[in-house]
Formats: structure tokens, sequence, C-alpha cells
């Protein structure tokens, strides 16, 4: 249980799910305090995250937190900091962004400086508390404020460090953006199941339930996936079928291509949050 005063700047759908994940978790409600600019977001959120703290604004916020953590479009993260520099210095607070993008070295420096940063790439399941997020702590984060770092993370999932913030574009690339491959799949399931005639929620139903069953026994097996695929798969059988096509096509190429795609772009955005 966190036992420290958090603060989110940013009240947006990963906010709200870090902050239920909280409560969920043993968080007294009076300790965490939500920032957010929209008035109809505000009372959404004080009704779905009861007893928090709930204002439109930041330096309330960072002027108690003892973790700070930023859940805002990586495009104003400079400037939200940069509004927040002297409740920053003072409190000195565990810093955390979960902003894709700005690196810890900048968020570092339009805080003031001297700081504990750690940047968070989470995913989208965790609004159901199914979440992966990879972490990165820069040099003046002690190993209790890592801790820290990480109570916050696996309150909606699992979480993993990474020791270098350059793998932070990879990890953006394959489980950042790393859902929605997987909706893609099960939406063409879906599309081919109706296409043979099978109604959509059976086919809904037929797809979702194939992709919980795949991960969780990928989750449970030590194999590789490629020998998984090979117990599913028997000579002349469909799978066979369906594989030989995929390969024909180079689609495990395609979708490799896809993420170096996506990895270079979380590069690019970096880079432009590091000139701004």
């Amino acid at each position: 249980m966190i036992g420290n005063k958090v603060g989110l700047i940013g009240g947006g759908n990963m906010a709200r799910a870090i902050g239920g994940g909280l409560l969920r978790g043993g968080m007294h409600a009076t300790d965490l305090m939500i920032a957010e600019p929209v008035p109809e977001q505000c009372e959404h959120l004080r009704k779905e995250l009861y007893g928090a703290m709930v204002t439109d604004d930041n330096k309330i916020v960072a002027a108690a937190a003892e973790i700070l953590l930023f859940a805002v479009k990586p495009q104003i993260l400079k400037p939200v900091c940069e509004g927040l520099v002297d409740e920053v210095q003072k409190k000195r607070p565990l810093v955390m962004s979960i902003a894709a993008g700005p690196r810890s070295e900048d968020i570092d420096a339009w805080l003031g400086g001297g700081l504990s940063v750690v940047r968070v790439m989470p995913n989208q399941p965790a609004l159901i508390d199914q979440g992966i997020s990879a972490l990165f702590a820069n040099e003046r984060t002690s190993e209790e404020r890592k801790q820290q770092a990480e109570k916050i993370m696996t309150a909606v999932g699992h979480a993993v460090w990474l020791d270098s913030e350059d793998k932070m574009d990879a990890v953006t690339a394959v489980s950042g953006t790393g859902p929605s491959y997987f909706y893609l799949l099960i939406d063409i399931m879906i599309e081919s199941a109706k296409k043979f005639g099978i109604d959509e929620a059976t086919a809904r139903t037929l797809a979702v339930e194939t992709a919980r069953g795949a991960t969780a026994l990928a989750a449970a097996e030590t194999e590789s996936m490629s020998k998984l695929i090979e117990r599913v798969r028997s000579p002349g059988g469909t799978t066979t079928a369906a594989f030989e096509y995929l390969d024909g096509k180079d689609a495990r190429g395609i979708f490799a291509t896809a993420i170096d795609e996506a990895e270079k772009r979380a590069a690019e955005l970096a880079n432009v949050a590091s000139k701004a």
C-alpha cells in the first residue's frame, strides 16, 4: 500500500486507471490528489474516485505531493512542468511521467533540475488492472523511490525496469502500441467469422475468448511462441494451410516492419520534445 501523498497532473483515462488502482489497493483516498482543467471531468473524477481531492489548480497538487505523476499529453508536458518549478523545487517529490516521448533529463530540466525522475510507459489494459508498464529511473532516484514508483504502477498490472532510457522507444512500439495489434487481429477474426455466416455476437465471443485463452496459455508456458504454434499445427491441417499463406505474404516481416516504424516514431517524438 502507498503511504505517500500522490498527486496526478491530468485526469484522463490513464490517470483515472492509476488512481482507481491505488484506491482498490488500499490507499487512503485522502492521500490522492488530481489536477484536471475540465470541470465536467473533475465532477466525474470526484464521483469515481470518491474521497480524493480533485482541483483544477496544478500548483495545489504539486505543492502537497510526495509523488507527482504527470499524465498529460507529450506536447503540453513542457509548459505544464515549467509552470510548477517553484512548487516542485520546494517539495522535491519523486517525479513520474507517463508521457510518450519526453526524456527524463528534459523533464528534470523543465522542473528546475536535480530531481528524482522516473519515466513510465504503461499500456491501455491498465484500465482494467491488466497493464504492463516499463520504468526507467534517472541516477538521482534512490532504491526506495524506485520501489515507490513500482508500487504505483503495479496497482494497475505488472511492471518491468529498463537499464537504459534508449530502450523506452522500443517499449513504446512493442507494449505501448501493442494492444492495437491484437485488436486488429481480433477484428479480422470477427469479420471472417461473420463472412462465413456466424452472427456478430458469436463471432466476437469466439475471437475474444480465443485471444484470451491464447494469451493466458502463452503466459503460463515457458516454451517459445514457435513451439506453441507447432503444437497447434499439424501436417496438412488447417493451421498449416493458414501459415503457408501467411509465410508466403511475409506476414511476420510486415508486422516486424510496422513495429520498427512505431519505434522510429517514438524516437522522433522524443527528439522533438527535447528540442521544444
